[in-house]
């Protein structure tokens, strides 16, 4: 049956001017009587209402779980996999529980574990990560009443904590309380996984459950047609301050600039996709992208997943049945599917046809004035609050657009990356960063099922292509896409050793060593020109930006160009991401900008190249100021290198060598050092040697002098060396 509303108006967020868009339909969809509870507001109580919201908030997460799993006819359907990719559903149904007791042992609000099996069985296991293990015959499942018996015990741990433990206000990233919420919020997103595959299970492992209804609303599907969005600003700034949980993806600042462009009133129907299935969208390849024609050559797919041919007809599977297609709900498809769709929707149009971004998506949300979801009944398919299952897409209208949130998913064109700031919590570091791999690309706006922290603006959730979860798309018309920063993390040990030693944490109160020598060099050059600089041997180039605040001009260059890849990627303002050993297998992730230490300004003023010290170019030369940091004793012919180097340099001008001078075969013949060993009987260090290849050309001006450095190999294991610095002027 079809709906009709009356027009109301609402401002918009850009201001510009008012819109009238439709209130939600007269005839209400089936609509819970208790409203599932919303994510709390974690500023918004005092100590005896935190304690209160979040024993509310935990049991009702914890009970409707639950709850959830009643819709599984038989015990084999808790063991027999729904699909390949995942682990059959007892796993799920005890991991939500195992989750809480692992984080709160990591926070020490607990010191003891309930069941060291469950606990390790039941941990880790939800995306193709190397550390998932699917073989099932390295487990011995327990029975489902196991389990249930052993998240009873959970309940009453979490309870008795939420009711008796130490609480101090606020509730935040670094508050040990974060890690009961952190399982709450982690038992809601599971709350939807699990729904899903329990909808790709087969018929005979499910039944039906008064808790988990469907929508029987269904009528015409209505005609898509393009709406324009204005050009505007997206603006997300979250901090560890603000009101509501976050996983760490959110935190941080990103901003971005939003040309004009038109986008889908409705989300795409199951009618509106049957056009492209008809078309033979399945059968020709050519407007699948490359990874979509695998995974279509791997499957064989015909249709979409969740669509069911018979003889008299299409339907559609729903969690616990099969009901008769409903034209007008949203199609739920994976990424491959909903972008070749809209490749063929361009060929067929004409026009540039698209997935949104994730930026364009939150153009829409602020251009349609919408806001968090409330306590009350939410104008959108989504919290739970009108049943479980999607519902028509001209029913929730959102401005000028439709189901802006909620019903299904929407899948973007943008493959989460972390905004600058971002850091992992010390608690769950493998939440996010495994997902930096730009293969799993931002879903937005929820589904039915979505709640908590999943139904807020600012969250972020992002899964491989080819998974399927409830979640449809909208397409729009607009330009090209502008690429996002680079999600990868630097794994290779030295080079992230080296990004943490310029550009990371100090330790153990050593100060910086590029700045430090930087600092140094400067009160050699009070009356010097500052024109050029070079910084030789400059590794990941930290020394470079920092002589750049004082020079007009500055080259860094190394021999190596992973190293050298660091600095290019800073200069272009990208935000450093590396990952740091700590212990075995374990890893910390860290980002810096320039920005964040000072060093923006300069950016405009270096250029990294790739040389060898012992063999530089011709153009590398007329510079005020050359800096070769601990390099002497890494040089293949250091003798060559100090023989040549005044060519580079002006008269007057000034050259630093920093160097612990540790001679080692391996990187220099030993009848090529210039300096620790005896001659004629006697020492001959490396200073002398200095003196002798460097005497004709300059006169030693300051030092020697040394400066300490520290270099993290694990979070227990440095080098703590000292670096002798000599600082030379040129004379002839």
């Amino acid at each position: 049956m079809m709906h009709s509303g009356q027009s109301v108006l609402r401002k918009s967020v850009d201001e510009s001017h008012s819109v009238a868009v439709e209130a939600a339909p007269t005839s209400p969809l089936l609509s819970r009587t208790t409203l599932f509870t919303r994510t709390p507001n974690l500023r918004d109580n005092d100590e005896a209402g935190m304690r209160r919201v979040l024993r509310e908030y935990f049991l009702d997460t914890f009970n409707t779980y639950e709850s959830l799993f009643e819709c599984l006819a038989n015990d084999q359907a808790f063991y027999t996999k729904s699909i390949r990719l995942r682990h059959p559903l007892i796993f799920y149904y005890g991991h939500t529980a195992t989750f809480f007791v692992n984080k709160l042992l990591l926070t020490r609000m607990i010191s003891e574990r309930l069941n060291h099996r469950f606990e390790s069985m039941f941990a880790v296991g939800v995306d193709e990560m190397s550390w998932d293990d699917l073989n099932d015959a390295h487990y011995q499942w327990p029975t489902p009443t196991e389990v249930k018996s052993y998240r009873d015990q959970v309940r009453s741990l979490v309870l008795n904590l939420i009711d008796n433990a130490p609480l101090q206000l606020p509730v935040d990233w670094n508050n040990p309380w974060w890690a009961i919420i952190m399982g709450i919020e982690h038992e809601r997103i599971h709350l939807e996984t699990s729904s899903v595959l329990i909808r790709q299970h087969k018929l005979e492992f499910v039944k039906s459950s008064p808790n988990w209804q469907p929508n029987r609303v269904t009528g015409m599907p209505p005609q898509n047609e393009l709406v324009k969005v204005s050009a505007g600003q997206v603006r997300l700034v979250k901090e560890k301050s603000d009101q509501f949980y976050g996983w760490d993806n959110e935190y941080g600042i990103h901003e971005a600039d939003i040309p004009e462009f038109e986008a889908a009133k409705f989300l795409v129907s199951n009618q509106e996709f049957l056009q492209f299935v008809e078309a033979g969208g399945y059968r020709n390849t050519h407007n699948w992208e490359e990874e979509g024609k695998g995974w279509l050559g791997f499957t064989r797919a015909q249709h979409p997943t969740f669509w069911v041919k018979k003889t008299n007809g299409w339907y559609l599977r729903l969690m616990t049945e099969e009901v008769p297609m409903p034209w007008d709900w949203p199609v739920e498809v994976n990424y491959h599917e909903a972008k070749a769709f809209c490749n063929w929707k361009k060929s067929e149009t004409g026009m540039a046809v698209r997935l949104p971004t994730e930026d364009e998506w939150y153009r829409l949300y602020d251009t349609a004035g919408l806001t968090q979801v409330t306590e009350n009944i939410a104008n959108a398919n989504v919290q739970l609050d009108h049943g479980a299952s999607s519902c028509p897409v001209n029913y929730f209208a959102h401005g000028e657009f439709y189901d802006v949130v909620g019903n299904v998913w929407q899948w973007t064109e943008t493959p989460i990356y972390p905004f600058d700031g971002f850091e992992v919590h010390a608690i769950y570091d493998d939440f996010t960063t495994p997902t930096f791999d730009e293969r799993h690309n931002l879903i937005k706006g929820g589904s039915w099922i979505s709640c908590g922290n999943e139904s807020l603006r600012s969250s972020r959730y992002a899964f491989r292509r080819h998974f399927f979860q409830h979640a449809g798309f909208r397409y729009v018309v607009s330009g090209e896409i502008k690429p996002v920063p680079s999600s990868h993390y630097e794994t290779d040990k030295l080079v992230s050793e080296y990004a943490e030693f310029h550009y990371g944490d100090e330790y153990f109160g050593v100060p910086n060593f590029s700045k430090a020598l930087v600092d140094l060099a400067v009160t050699a050059l009070v009356d010097k020109p500052k024109r050029k600089a070079l910084d030789l041997g400059c590794a990941t180039g930290r020394a470079t930006f920092e002589l750049a605040k004082y020079f007009n001009h500055v080259t860094g260059v190394d021999f190596s160009a992973r190293f050298i890849n660091v600095g290019v990627q800073l200069a272009s303002g990208e935000t450093l991401r590396y990952t740091l050993a700590d212990e075995g297998e374990l890893v910390s992730y860290k980002s810096r900008s320039l920005a964040e230490l000072g060093l923006a300004e300069t950016k405009d003023n270096v250029e990294f190249s790739q040389g060898d010290a012992c063999n530089l170019k011709t153009i590398f030369t007329g510079y005020d100021f050359i800096l070769a940091a601990n390099l002497i004793d890494r040089l293949y012919n250091p003798a060559k290198f100090l023989s040549a180097i005044h060519e580079r340099l002006n008269i007057g001008g000034i050259l630093m060598l920093t160097s612990p001078y540790t001679w080692l075969a391996e990187h220099t013949p030993r009848e090529d050092w210039v300096g620790g060993f005896k001659k004629d009987g006697e020492s001959f260090t490396t200073l002398d040697g200095l003196k002798a290849h460097l005497g004709k050309h300059f006169r030693l001006i300051k030092g020697p002098e040394e400066v300490p450095f520290v270099i993290r190999e694990t979070k227990r294991k440095f080098q703590h060396t000292l670096s002798e610095v000599t600082v030379w002027e040129r004379i002839q």
